[in-house]
């Protein structure tokens, strides 16, 4: 089968741009996920705490309960900043003002709430 002259390097460039798209999605989704994990570097705080004094007590379970409500904290901050909205900083002080509010129910139960700690 003969080829009109030139058909090849257009093939060739179309494949360039798409393996380059492709790399440009998946270099965007790993920015994306690293942001959303950094908050959970904050982690570390009381896991090195832990290591000096015998004043912070951390269980397994507070380490899972607040990495998730950091992993919460990041995506809904990364979703307010993508999108297209007016109050962005709103958005973002509601979102932290919640994530507040819920560290300091479940660390001192000032509200006096079931699920507070002891």
């Amino acid at each position: 089968m003969l080829h009109k002259k030139g058909s090849w390097v257009k093939n060739s460039i179309l494949v360039i741009i798409q393996q380059t798209s492709t790399d440009v999605l998946f270099y965007l989704f790993l920015n994306m996920s690293k942001r959303i994990f950094i908050p959970l570097l904050l982690l570390l705080i009381p896991a090195i705490g832990m290591n000096l004094t015998d004043q912070i007590n951390w269980s397994i379970f507070d380490f899972i309960t607040m990495g998730s409500l950091l992993l919460l904290v990041g995506i809904g901050i990364n979703f307010v900043l993508h999108k297209k909205v007016k109050n962005r900083s709103l958005y973002i002080g509601l979102i932290i003002l919640i994530f507040m509010l819920l560290w300091a129910e479940l660390a001192l139960g000032v509200f006096g709430s079931p699920f507070a700690g002891s």
